[in-house]
């Protein structure tokens, strides 16, 4: 059992509102805690769909709906293809994983606000490959972003340098190499546009922190709804509140000699 509460900004029905409000609560936990009398409105409880007053105090009680971290897209004796959801790191995905294919290892990672394909390994031997193809970056990794803006260019290949500032927790991009700055190389593919917005497939050719945020910034175009490199004026004036990234697009490749060689060319995507 779990309590919430919330205040009413303006008049609005009891379960309407605290639907909007509450987001591990479904109806149906709702509607139970009404019929058992755990919901309170200014400390007295009721049981039934009330309008609520301005500066109303709400409190349910409630049993939370789970929290699904990802959907599964592929596995074998020898590796797991998942799909994350936004808003939950991968480390919390990981441990999710875990419970259902105990001998998975970490591989990598995706922004927390970033959802997609993940892949794991099952054994030692495909650990270590999964681990040397993202490092020599031997696997075909595409996104799905949609972008402030329209490029002018509809398809080109970005190449800067981008350095982390830990104590920023961000990453800067430059034309030119500076000290502790690494090589990165990004393209991408105009899918539509509307004018104000556009819908990119981004390539990752180099797999560092940040990057595609922002190297698409960079240029003058960045993601919907990011909120440490985007455009904040639109991000707030559209309610966007997450970065609209989604890794939907994964192909592996492996040599002959390779115990996951019987996977290499498996592309592994997302439809939506």
């Amino acid at each position: 059992m779990m309590m919430k509460s919330f205040v009413a900004e303006k008049p609005a029905k009891l379960i309407k509102l605290a639907l909007s409000e509450i987001d591990d609560l479904t109806r149906s936990s709702l509607l139970t805690a009404l019929k058992k009398r755990d919901v309170k409105i200014n400390g007295k409880r009721v049981g039934d769909d009330v309008t609520l007053s301005v500066g109303d105090r709400v409190e349910v009680y409630y049993i939370p709906k789970e929290n699904v971290k990802f959907s599964l897209v592929y596995s074998d004796d020898m590796i797991v293809v998942v799909n994350k959801k936004k808003g939950v790191s991968s480390e919390s995905v990981f441990e999710s994983v875990k419970k259902q294919f105990k001998s998975a290892s970490f591989i990598h990672r995706l922004d927390t606000n970033t959802d997609g394909l993940m892949i794991f390994g099952l054994t030692a031997e495909s650990e270590a490959e999964l681990l040397k193809g993202f490092k020599n970056h031997t696997f075909i990794k595409k996104y799905r972003a949609t972008v402030v803006g329209c490029p002018k260019k509809k398809e080109d290949l970005l190449t800067a340098f981008l350095r982390k500032d830990k104590d920023a927790a961000e990453v800067k991009i430059f034309d030119k190499q500076v000290k502790d700055s690494k090589p990165i190389k990004t393209g991408y593919k105009v899918i539509e546009t509307n004018g104000e917005t556009s819908v990119l497939e981004v390539t990752l050719f180099t797999g560092k922190t940040h990057q595609i945020r922002a190297h698409l910034a960079y240029i003058g175009y960045p993601i919907v709804g990011d909120g440490k490199y985007g455009n904040f004026a639109f991000n707030q004036k559209c309610g966007a509140k997450t970065q609209m990234l989604t890794a939907y697009e994964l192909t592996l490749n492996f040599d002959k000699d390779s115990p996951l060689y019987h996977l290499s060319g498996k592309k592994f995507f997302i439809d939506n």
